[in-house]
């Protein structure tokens, strides 16, 4: 049964890059249509053909290796004039390129061509793949924080400890010198429901921690719901060094890396985990954070690559926060899905993780170099300054820009993204990341 839930972690995820990589794809399909130009290709994957379709001028289909995909628009530069043969690699590379793309301009539909249009247009047709994945992000986010809920503490109590333990303590039963704790002492129970403390309505747990904690040595009037009737106590939250807590129970960490401990007031009671639904701007707020993030670790990405072949060499244990192969996403889905917890649990996780992919997806094909859409965006602007400038001081306007000379440097970026593609694809297969030990 356990292999098979790996599987199915593994197939959820294919799937789910399968999806996102597609929509990625339509949204440079849809405005490039829009804007007239003709699409000879839309197809998911690289290498042989799987299966393939032409409906209308555009051959939609599949392809072997599930690592990206494309569309093939007519005219991606301007129409190469006539030249004897290229000497040297970097111009027979320069001329291949062309040539390539002299091919996709069809007869009759040279008007058609993705070069000719407006700066704007042709923008809005690069950023529509990054953007889409961004949505589809926020889409996931919002299902996730707002229709399943973030696993937090409820307002029902869980349990209720018998005497105060200094903070970090390891025992487990009390000794007779050890003080009661004001929730024992005030009566409180397992799976009463806070109702207010102090006079203020709370609906989560962290809400009334909060108010305990900023009150200690102050008698709180603490409202419950027991047996479905209302019954009011009296609490008087004690000063102690505790560890600082977010509202999901985890341990806050301060910039020395180690949880953050503080004199706060504590009633020693705590509480019964569950999904608790969230605004709808959380979703948004949730991609936000997650963009943030995926872009700091793009900024010191070979550093963190650098790292990962570091660990793939010394068999060292590797950040869990570091960048993954599209195996090494598998295999986290695969050990998601397999582990011992609610289903709910692990599906939560795995759309959280899916999330994070769209948002990477978005923010690496941000990045400013051809041949991702970013590059595009650079050429097409640098195109629309040329024009401006030439319009300014009253000038002709120039030629179009004619990318096909930035190929060497395309090749490198692209060698580039191999061996980076490489060194995580061989450190996910011989050293994976590990989430929960062995």
């Amino acid at each position: 049964m356990e292999a098979l839930l790996y599987l199915g972690g593994i197939v959820f995820m294919l799937i789910g890059l399968g999806l996102s990589i597609g929509l990625h794809e339509v949204g440079h399909l849809l405005p490039a249509k829009l804007f007239g130009v003709r699409v000879g290709q839309y197809m998911i994957g690289f290498g042989p053909r799987l299966w393939s379709k032409r409906i209308g001028e555009t051959e939609y289909g599949f392809k072997l290796l599930p690592l990206g995909g494309f569309i093939s628009m007519s005219g991606m530069y301007p129409a190469s004039s006539a030249s004897g043969p290229a000497k040297g690699v970097f111009r027979a590379l320069v001329q291949d390129a062309r040539s390539a793309n002299d091919e996709t301009i069809a007869d009759g539909a040279e008007d058609r061509v993705f070069y000719r249009l407006p700066v704007w247009k042709r923008v809005v047709v690069m950023l529509g793949g990054p953007l889409m994945n961004l949505l589809l992000a926020v889409v996931i986010f919002t299902v996730l924080v707002s229709g399943i809920g973030v696993q937090q503490g409820t307002t029902t109590i869980a349990s209720v400890s018998e005497c105060v333990l200094p903070a970090g303590s390891t025992a487990t039963e009390c000794s007779a010198d050890d003080p009661a704790t004001p929730a024992a002492e005030a009566g409180i129970k397992p799976r009463d429901v806070l109702v207010s403390v102090g006079g203020q309505p709370v609906s989560t747990f962290a809400e009334a921690t909060a108010i305990v904690q900023a009150a200690p040595g102050e008698t709180l009037d603490l409202v419950v719901l027991r047996d479905g009737a209302e019954k009011t106590l009296s609490i008087t939250p004690i000063e102690a060094e505790r560890t600082i807590t977010d509202a999901s129970g985890q341990p806050i960490i301060g910039d020395d890396g180690q949880p953050v401990v503080k004199d706060v007031g504590y009633v020693g009671m705590g509480a019964q985990m569950g999904f608790v639904q969230q605004p709808l701007s959380a979703g948004p707020q949730m991609a936000g954070d997650t963009v943030a993030r995926v872009g700091s670790m793009i900024l010191t990405l070979p550093v963190r690559i650098w790292e990962t072949g570091v660990s793939l060499v010394t068999g060292s244990e590797r950040d869990p926060n570091g960048p993954l192969s599209v195996v090494g996403v598998g295999r986290i889905a695969g050990e998601v899905a397999a582990t011992d917890a609610p289903i709910l649990n692990r599906f939560s996780i795995l759309l959280s993780l899916l999330g994070s992919l769209n948002v990477a997806l978005f923010v690496f094909n941000l990045i400013p170099l051809l041949p991702l859409d970013g590059g595009h965006v650079v050429v097409a602007l640098w195109d629309g300054i040329r024009r401006a400038w030439a319009k300014l001081f009253r000038r002709p306007p120039p030629a179009p820009v004619d990318a096909t000379k930035l190929v060497p440097l395309t090749v490198v970026v692209a060698t580039l993204l191999i061996v980076m593609g490489a060194v995580l694809l061989l450190a996910d297969v011989f050293n994976p990341v590990k989430l929960f030990g062995g």
